[in-house]
């Protein structure tokens, strides 16, 4: 099949070709007709596998010109982040089409977006809370939407979203079309479709928690932060074809100590992102990415959802995600768009835990390499890794063996009784005359 086959408008045809997009991927192959038909739909399929073309596409094939002010179109991300990435998709495939649309999200003026929506939109892109926001100053209604549609929506609900989708979905019309899309399908998730979705539809292109083939995965046993520092910088600094590496951490603080623990060991093109860095240097940091300026990345969880990075060589779990989904999720940056990629994790006793939740959600063992004799092994562990001593004893012991503890001969001197003042004995032999 290719792009032809899905009655695309000309405009599209053309920009598509413009891409060098030939051929559909199976999401996106699956997903036109049902979405063009006007059913609800829960898409199923693995990161990297271009599910915000399988919505954009047919919506953009429907599009109608209008005036009205107020968004028909409706997509909810949630992250910054993801919100520019979609926009940008829209960006591209629009260059033929008169469209209007926008971006919004928190951590940025809202008086500029409250303009952005004021002026007129057809395709709205927002977080949750900024889009709430904007819907309690009036500027932004909600009645005139058809599509609503809802990306990452198992990272939105783990994000402590709920409420906010609940509150957003009952503003929406009650006649209109829902749209899923995620790579993994939790029970959150399924109540959130009982409750607000009316027969959906569901394309699911691969089992849940199946990772991408072309994804090489193996694993290290490395026992602390200090050997993982050394095991990355051997790698680092030994393995050629890690030409664009993307670093996950379990924390922020940990991410912060990692990028300054290599860049004394002078690593280069090294960048590090997590949700405290400010708006503007998130962007330019994923930006120097893409393009190259940065080599190798060190993040959380922040950018494991949804973006599309191209070209990611390696995908390194520093830490092991105590969520198993999430796995899937930081892997799947790289191995995109059929190309061939590589994920590396390094273990340690307390995340043998999370490597089997892993293998039982992937169906499948990751694959156990001999570490490297070359990477020196240290005997430190880190504050984080040191084990909590409940059981410790905090009663001192006494070690003198002659000592009776608290039951002991008082000294002489301690044997006098206290009689009083001599005033009161002068009183006491006056009684007794």
């Amino acid at each position: 099949m290719t792009f032809n086959d899905l009655n695309l408008t000309t405009p599209l045809l053309n920009v598509l070709e413009e891409l060098e997009y030939l051929t559909p991927t199976p999401i996106q192959s699956k997903a036109f007709s049902v979405i063009m038909s006007g059913r609800d739909l829960i898409g199923i399929a693995q990161t990297g596998t271009g599910k915000t073309f399988a919505y954009l596409l047919p919506i953009l094939r429907q599009h109608t010109y209008s005036e009205q002010r107020h968004p028909r179109v409706l997509i909810v991300v949630p992250t910054r982040e993801l919100v520019i990435q979609v926009v940008g998709e829209i960006e591209k495939l629009t260059k033929y089409i008169n469209i209007r649309y926008a971006g919004v999200y928190g951590g940025t003026n809202i008086n500029t977006q409250k303009q952005l929506v004021y002026n007129g939109l057809d395709i709205l892109v927002a977080t949750p809370g900024r889009l709430l926001d904007l819907n309690l100053t009036g500027v932004l209604r909600l009645k005139n939407i058809q599509k609503f549609i809802i990306d990452e929506v198992d990272e939105m609900l783990n994000l402590g979203f709920r409420p906010a989708l609940i509150s957003i979905m009952e503003l929406l019309p009650e006649k209109r079309q829902n749209l899923m899309f995620s790579a993994t399908l939790t029970p959150e998730v399924s109540k959130i479709i009982s409750d607000f979705f009316d027969f959906p539809n569901t394309i699911e292109i691969a089992p849940h928690g199946t990772p991408l083939e072309q994804i090489i995965q193996k694993a290290y046993r490395v026992p602390n932060y200090f050997t993982k520092v050394n095991m990355l910088f051997y790698l680092l600094t030994t393995n050629m074809e890690m030409n664009k590496v993307l670093v996950f951490t379990g924390t922020k603080k940990l991410a912060d100590r990692l990028f300054e623990d290599l860049t004394t060991k002078n690593i280069p093109l090294l960048g590090v992102i997590h949700s405290n860095k400010s708006q503007n240097n998130r962007i330019h940091t994923i930006q120097q990415f893409e393009n190259g300026e940065i080599k190798v990345l060190i993040a959380t969880d922040l950018i494991s959802r949804g973006l599309d990075i191209t070209d990611i060589t390696h995908v390194i779990n520093f830490d092991m995600p105590e969520v198993a989904a999430d796995y899937i999720h930081r892997i799947g940056r790289t191995g995109r768009a059929d190309k061939a990629g590589t994920a590396i994790s390094f273990i340690n006793d307390v995340e043998l835990v999370y490597q089997q939740a892993i293998e039982t959600l992937m169906k499948k063992t990751i694959p156990m390499e001999k570490m490297p004799s070359e990477v020196e092994v240290s005997t430190i562990f880190s504050l984080e890794e040191k084990p909590i001593p409940f059981d410790k004893n905090y009663v001192k012991v006494n070690k003198n063996k002659e000592s009776k503890g608290a039951f002991h001969e008082k000294l002489e001197k301690n044997k006098k009784v206290n009689l009083g003042g001599l005033a009161k004995k002068k009183k006491r032999e006056k009684r007794f005359r």
